[in-house]
């Protein structure tokens, strides 16, 4: 994570107003109906703030599952052969203009994972339906590798995020 920014979950004192990232539905989303969601238990949102309390960034996680037959076959071989796994879905995820291009993204998937491997309940993986070929990419980046037949949902072993960001990374 950046030193000066804190990731935290979305507070109502949060000022919302100022964010956007360029992409007015996620803007939409994190300005009127993040709160809603968290608190109908839909979804919990993390916001990263810096020292002035400017928002640099927002991810949430929801739990959903995959169907295995999903998952490319090298992925599948360790696992159980239940037909639906268990995984945490990454439902937004946007970066504040001002703050794009300082690696607020990767802290906030790094985020995201460490607070997946820390869930009660467990999750195989996270996933993400990215928005457009360039999200996709971004995801590909950190890791994360297409469904089989959707190559905009891209997903993350946890295992596989544990020897990529190391143990260190995900306490």
């Amino acid at each position: 994570m950046k030193p000066d920014l804190i990731i935290e979950t979305l507070q109502a004192s949060h000022n919302r107003s100022a964010f956007g990232c360029g992409v007015p539905a996620l803007d939409r989303y994190f300005r009127e109906q993040a709160s809603q969601d968290v608190k109908r238990r839909v979804s919990n949102c993390f916001a990263a703030v810096n020292r002035d309390g400017a928002i640099a960034g927002y991810y949430t996680l929801a739990a959903s599952s995959v169907p295995i037959a999903s998952l490319p076959e090298d992925q599948t071989k360790r696992l159980p052969r239940y037909p639906i796994l268990p995984v945490t879905l990454i439902g937004r995820l946007a970066v504040d203009a001002r703050f794009q291009a300082k690696g607020i993204g990767s802290a906030l998937i790094i985020d995201a994972l460490r607070r997946s491997v820390q869930a009660a309940p467990a999750s195989f993986a996270l996933v993400v339906d990215a928005k457009d070929e360039q999200a996709a990419a971004f995801c590909r980046r950190h890791g994360f590798v297409p469904l089989k037949s959707r190559a905009l949902s891209l997903f993350l072993p946890v295992a596989t995020a544990l020897k990529l960001f190391g143990p260190e990374a995900l306490p």
